[in-house]
């Protein structure tokens, strides 16, 4: 039997809707756009000139996606914050080395192309370029039949920064004596939803009910907070001065910031420092979690743990706080004593 003409929206692929969301993501990429950028949105390849301004630069990248925050997403029906997760979870990581973020690429997957949908998580996408100062250069869109459920999509997205060679923190200057300051979250960020969605299932919380002034709904799906004016703006502000950093997310505290310890170096850090915020201690309570393992699980209120001299860590602080980051003094570094841990809460 012979088949009448087919086409590519036959086989549920759209590609007017394609052409549909380049349009509509246009404006948002426009105003991201830095010097460096040749060329704009839906050529082959996206152009970037290395600025003059670095005389041995270093290129720092970093790709992640925003996990199982997105299952949430979809049962919210809402998708305005997840795209600023996207890049704070990659331009975050990068910043921890010194790197300036200089552009960003998403890539959107889906099985079946919702304009409207995209277009929300893309301009979230670029929201969060433009908070970091990166451009957004350029992505993909993939319409992919069969490969999601309905109303379902993934994301992806991978960021390129720069750092003068001499420059790079990688936390070799650290040593005993050195303060640990911690950068306060925006909630759980975009690490831990896995345990966090099992907590909502046997909990069942009212999502539009109020949390401390707040939607539920809201308060879950806060977007990652974007460390990189305040701490670029901290780290040219003298060389040096920042001995190194830590990105606080999957494995928490305890297993991030022993990344950049030396082996013969341990963070010892107060409890008391700060307050644990209510979205934390409300998880804690209902999934009736050890206090080891939310510290192995989840930021617990600190996103960036940033680590000076203590001759220098009330002017970081002071200088952090005038960039509208709260601060708090965490704990200290200390010689490490045989096999005890890297990190101490």
């Amino acid at each position: 039997m012979q088949v009448s003409s087919l086409t590519y929206r036959d086989a549920g692929v759209d590609i007017d809707a394609g052409d549909a969301l380049v349009d509509r993501i246009k404006p948002f990429a426009k105003k991201t756009m830095r010097p460096e950028v040749l060329g704009g949105i839906g050529g082959f390849g996206a152009l970037f000139e290395i600025s003059r301004q670095y005389k041995e630069p270093v290129l720092v990248s970093g790709t992640d996606g925003v996990g199982t925050k997105l299952k949430l997403a979809f049962e919210l029906n809402k998708h305005d914050t997840v795209g600023q997760d996207l890049v704070a979870m990659s331009v975050n990581d990068i910043l921890v080395q010194g790197a300036e973020p200089l552009f960003f690429l998403d890539y959107f997957a889906c099985g079946k192309l919702d304009v409207d949908t995209a277009a929300t998580v893309v301009q979230g996408i670029a929201r969060g370029c433009e908070l970091s100062g990166c451009a957004l250069i350029g992505g993909e869109t993939a319409e992919m039949p069969g490969m999601y459920p309905a109303g379902e999509y993934d994301l992806a997205g991978f960021a390129v920064g720069a750092v003068e060679k001499s420059q790079i923190i990688d936390g070799s200057t650290i040593r005993p004596g050195d303060v640990v300051l911690g950068l306060a979250s925006s909630g759980a960020h975009s690490n831990g939803y896995s345990l966090i969605r099992k907590i909502i299932d046997l909990a069942k919380p009212d999502m539009n009910a109020d949390f401390h002034g707040r939607p539920f709904r809201d308060v879950v799906m806060e977007p990652t907070r974007l460390y990189v004016k305040s701490m670029l703006s901290l780290i040219k502000s003298r060389a040096g001065l920042v001995k190194g950093m830590a990105h606080i997310t999957g494995g928490g505290l305890l297993e991030n910031v022993p990344r950049i310890l030396r082996d013969e170096l341990t963070a010892v850090i107060s409890k008391s420092a700060w307050q644990m915020p209510p979205l934390f201690q409300w998880l804690q309570q209902q999934g009736n979690i050890d206090p080891n393992e939310m510290y192995r699980t989840f930021n617990c209120g600190v996103g960036m743990v940033v680590i000076v001299a203590a001759e220098d860590a009330d002017a970081a602080t002071a200088a952090l706080v005038a960039q509208g980051e709260t601060v708090y003094r965490l704990g200290q570094i200390e010689e490490r004593n045989g096999r005890a841990p890297t990190v101490v809460v």
